[in-house]
Parts: structure tokens; sequence; C-alpha cells
């Protein structure tokens, strides 16, 4: 039976942005289904496993369309897995899926594997291993995205992992990659890499933004952290990605308290690496929206470097609310050290959601700004 219509219409993004042109579901979602349906219809319980769904559509259309049953669903962003939790109760399925981490919680027994691709190939790469060393013998994988974001990379990721991978038909700009015959390599991530000029040694999973890698908006930030405020006791790095800036600050001050939180499982996961192999104790980690489990008040200073897309888009929204989010974190008179492109121009958005805001440095490209909270 095909997936209900109805069920796709109420689906939302909620708690993530939303916006006119920011969608629920996608016709990607509805390729990877239909392609995917004889498989999943035949799978039994506890069979099928969805990696990367975005808001739902992927895990509740199995179920709703297909009569999946104890369906294991991994998803890197924590408002993917809140807006799932929504979706499915408001569609009275809530008891017919469970969250798992990547690995074999989430995929040991499974024959169907639903997947949206992700943009970066590192993360491919590490679903792909897993899926391959975990899922049983007999698995299909039906991967699928926007015909855009695609390359023959993608292929090629997969079949480093699969004996059988070929593409279907193409619809309405998105395409399914069909994998089979599962080839187990010796995991890839996490993967360490040595920063010689900081000295530092960053953890990252393949979902991490930037990878093992230090990017440029992160690197004119850090050259900014001795001048924050010498008398801040606890600090956030917001959006910490692999935690470099949190444990840089635990290096600078070793007297701090410094919290790494994003909203992001492979983000956490490697911040809490780096900061175990950097010795840097008074470092932890923290997977939430925009700071939401934090007092109001609570911390005197926050470093943060915010994304500019929310998924494939170019949006403000994310950078916006974590804005909002400093504005009520902090306490009167904190600081919040941001680092952003310049051609965003966020220091009036900065000075409504915090306080005063002045510009502290610049270069060719990335604007850092010091905001004092009012």
């Amino acid at each position: 039976m095909p997936v209900p219509e109805e069920l796709f219409a109420t689906l939302r993004r909620h708690p993530d942005v939303e916006a006119p042109n920011l969608h629920a579901v996608d016709a990607a979602d509805r390729l990877i289904l239909d392609e995917a349906a004889e498989a999943v219809a035949a799978a039994g319980p506890g069979r099928v496993a969805v990696i990367g769904d975005r808001y739902g559509a992927l895990t509740l259309g199995a179920i709703a369309g297909f009569g999946a049953n104890d369906v294991r669903v991994h998803q890197d962003p924590l408002t993917g897995e809140l807006a799932l939790a929504g979706n499915a109760d408001r569609a009275g399925l809530a008891d017919s899926y469970r969250r798992c981490e990547l690995g074999a919680e989430l995929l040991a027994g499974a024959t169907v594997v639903l997947v949206q691709l992700p943009r970066s190939l590192a993360a491919l790469t590490e679903i792909a291993e897993t899926v391959a060393r975990y899922a049983d013998p007999s698995v299909t994988v039906f991967a699928g995205g926007r015909d855009k974001h695609l390359t023959h990379a993608f292929n090629e990721v997969l079949a480093t992992c699969f004996g059988d991978v070929h593409a279907t038909r193409g619809r309405q700009k998105s395409r399914v990659l069909v994998a089979a015959q599962p080839t187990p390599v010796p995991p890839t991530y996490p993967r360490t890499e040595h920063l010689a000029d900081l000295d530092l040694d960053v953890v990252a999973h393949g979902a991490a933004f930037a990878g093992a890698t230090l990017d440029i908006g992160t690197r004119f930030l850090l050259d900014f952290l001795p001048r924050t405020d010498p008398a801040a006791r606890v600090a956030v790095d917001l959006g910490c990605g692999t935690g470099i800036l949190a444990v840089a600050l635990a290096r600078l001050r070793p007297d701090l308290d410094v919290i790494a939180t994003d909203q992001s499982a492979a983000a956490v996961a490697s911040a809490a690496a780096t900061a175990a192999v950097n010795g840097a104790a008074r470092v932890t980690v923290l997977r939430d929206d925009a700071m939401s489990s934090l007092a109001e008040g609570s911390v005197d200073l926050i470093v943060c470097n915010p994304p500019f897309h929310v998924g494939a888009a170019v949006h403000t929204g994310a950078a916006l609310a974590m804005f909002r989010a400093a504005g009520r974190v902090l306490r009167s008179g904190g600081e919040l050290w941001t680092v952003y492109n310049s051609h965003l121009g966020y220091r009036s958005a900065l000075r409504t959601a915090v306080g005063e805001t002045d510009q502290v440095g610049r270069n060719p490209k990335f604007t850092v700004t010091r905001s004092v909270a009012r």
C-alpha cells in the first residue's frame, strides 16, 4: 500500500527552524520509500533500520505505509529526534520505533536499511562501514538524496563496503542508490589528527563538522580567546563540533569549567573524545538544542562559530536561535564571542538578542564580535 499523503501532510520540522522554504518531507523521502516498499513489507519486526531521517518521513512512512514494526532509528541532530517524536505522537505511532546509536544496537540483524544520504562523504563512509559490519549479510540499503547533492563519489564510497551498488531511475530531481552484499572493512572513523600549530589532537566522527581539521572560522576566533573575561568561571562552547574551542579555553584558563555543547550526536562524541585525548578534564559535553537545558543567567562566557545552513538550505535561523539562547543563558555582564562570515552582518541581531556588540576583529572572510549581556 502507498504511504498515506495524509501522514506526510501532518509532518512538522519543529523544534528545528520552520519557514515556507523549509519542508519536513521531500521527493527523496518519497522515492526511498517507493523503491524500498517491497523489501520493507517483507521484513519482519525489528529488521528495518533508518539512518538520517530528517523529521520522521522515512520512519513513519515505513510504519504506516508498509507495516514495519520495531523500527530502529539513528538521527544525528537532536532536533531530528525531537521532530520525529512529535510527529509520531500526533500520528499515534510512538511505540513503533526506537532510537539507537550508530552501531550494533541499531543494525544487528537488520535486513533493510533506509538512509537519507548525508552531504558529507565522511559521514557516508562511517555509515556504510557500520552497516556492513553489523547488519545481516542479506541486508539491502536504500540510500537516497537530491540530485544536486549527489556525485559518483557516493557510489564509490558505498562500493568500498558493498559488492553490489547501483542507482535507481531518478524522479523529481532525486535518486536512490541501492547497496547489497556487504563486505566489512576496518573502520575509518573516528579519526584522530594532530594539529601541530596548536599541539592538539582532534578526534572526529564522520558527521562532525570540518572533520579532524581546523576550519578557518574557528582558527580566527582562537586568536581572540586570550581577550575573553579572565574572571569567567563557567564557559560554553556553543555548537562545539569536535571541541577545539572548548579544549583551547580549558588550556588557557585551568580554573574554568567548560561545557562543550552541540545538537549533533557525532559532534558530542567527537568533542568528548577530543577532550579526553588532550587531558582536558574540566571540559564536559552536552548534547542539547541551543542550551535549552542550561539555566537562565548561569554562564559567564560563550564562544560560538554558528552555522549558516539549515540542512542543505542557506538559512540564518539556526544562528539566530543560538544568539537568543545566549542572551538567556548568560549572566548580566557575561560575554558572547562570535565568529561569522562577514557578509551575514549579524551585529544587529546580536545586539538585539544579547546586548551591546562590538566588532573586535575582521579579515577578508570573517568577523569576530564581542557581545555583553544586558
